[in-house]
């Protein structure tokens, strides 16, 4: 089922989410923030921005150029970060049409929980590591808009 994308300045974007610990209670959320995610174009999307404040996202950094690869995290834990740093314009789909230019680390390693319950451990380079972040960024409260310079 398509969900309706919370915009920007709804609150529940700027809440701290909570950490989830019935992963079988998500029941049909995460294939419904996936299946969302896709219609709208997107590379990723919180629970935030379906009006959850939960510690979920979704993400798909491939599927755009070919094969899916898509990946849900629940309460994801950033292990460490790549004291080297990339920089990338990064839209969001709670703010649409209004692309920021963010840095963020190259690499970061950490922890999740999948979809399934298992706990899983992963590093992530380039435009997955700032996706990742930026998904995390929105269980924190933070928004692209945090990131810009003032004119």
């Amino acid at each position: 089922m398509i969900l309706p994308i919370v915009q920007h300045p709804d609150p529940v974007l700027r809440q701290l989410c909570q950490p989830v610990f019935d992963v079988a209670g998500l029941g049909g959320l995460i294939v419904d923030m996936f299946d969302t995610m896709y219609d709208a174009q997107g590379r990723g999307l919180a629970a935030p921005q379906v009006g959850r404040s939960e510690r979920v996202f979704v993400m798909d950094c491939t599927w755009k150029e070919g094969e899916r690869t898509p990946l849900a995290m629940i309460n994801p834990e950033i292990l460490s970060r790549s004291r080297g740093q990339q920089r990338n314009e990064e839209g969001c789909l709670s703010i649409p049409d209004h692309p920021v230019e963010v840095e963020r680390p190259e690499r970061i390693e950490m922890t999740w929980t999948d979809a399934q319950g298992t706990q899983r451990r992963g590093a992530f380079d380039g435009i997955e590591a700032a996706c990742v972040l930026h998904e995390i960024d929105h269980l924190d409260g933070v928004l692209i808009l945090d990131y810009e310079v003032p004119a």
